[in-house]
């Protein structure tokens, strides 16, 4: 089964653990680049929708290649209202405020990474967003970054027809969609893609040499390792993840 995330796994060197951890082990998911507190709004609520101008943050990841063209800075939204079963990240689907951010204060995190290629937008689903996307998205393509987002919606159509002109807003921003749900049953180790039944959608001319010069069909999976722990994002067979496990726990 494969696997798409922004993972930790780290080692818990605490002596005094509680008896219903595993044997100094611990599986998280978080943001790579901790928001500050300044950044985070107060969540009072776990109901209340993201003000206008926010976007709710599930993490992030600075740098990554495997996650569209060229190196690419990575935002997971959260909140979906899918539940594809294999999900790997469930943390990610409660359509609840988790990291509230002003959209000019992301805008300013991303492009303070200097010499990456783009953004992908990933999920949750970032279209439940798609409003604060698009203002994000016209930020970060003033400064010449380019813009893909993955959906869990079937079809490019499907967005096309969609009556939120926030919708419409974002689609008409994105260089490259990757749409439809993960599904178990057709999983395939493509580019990009976890399943068979998604496709990619190259919306503007910056990306089409990917599409026309596309390499043999791979997953990809990258390993980050820093002080914090192992940061593991891409697609991958589920068994790659349980021996690294049982490595990191010995």
């Amino acid at each position: 089964m494969p696997i798409t995330a922004a993972q930790l796994l780290y080692a818990n060197v605490e002596k005094d653990r509680s008896p219903h951890q595993r044997s100094g082990f611990q599986t998280l998911f978080y943001s790579r680049s901790r928001l500050s507190e300044a950044e985070v709004a107060p969540v009072m609520s776990t109901e209340s929708p993201p003000k206008a101008g926010m976007l709710n943050v599930a993490a992030w990841q600075a740098r990554s290649v495997v996650n569209g063209p060229g190196e690419r800075f990575v935002l997971w939204l959260q909140g979906c209202p899918r539940r594809c079963p294999g999900c790997i990240n469930p943390e990610f689907l409660p359509i609840i405020p988790r990291h509230l951010i002003a959209v000019e204060q992301m805008a300013a995190r991303i492009l303070a990474v200097t010499g990456i290629e783009g953004v992908t937008y990933s999920g949750g689903e970032p279209f439940l967003q798609a409003a604060p996307l698009a203002v994000l998205s016209a930020h970060l393509q003033a400064k010449g970054l380019g813009i893909a987002c993955y959906s869990g919606y079937n079809t490019l159509q499907e967005l096309q027809d969609h009556p939120d002109p926030g919708v419409q807003a974002l689609l008409a921003r994105l260089d490259l969609l990757i749409d439809g749900p993960y599904i178990q049953a057709q999983t395939a180790p493509l580019r990009w893609r976890g399943s068979a039944n998604q496709q990619l959608h190259f919306l503007s001319p910056r990306y089409t040499a990917d599409a026309d010069s596309q390499p043999a069909p791979a997953a990809e999976v990258e390993l980050s390792l820093d002080a914090k722990g192992l940061a593991v994002t891409g697609f991958w067979p589920e068994e790659l993840l349980r021996r690294l496990k049982q490595v990191l726990e010995n």
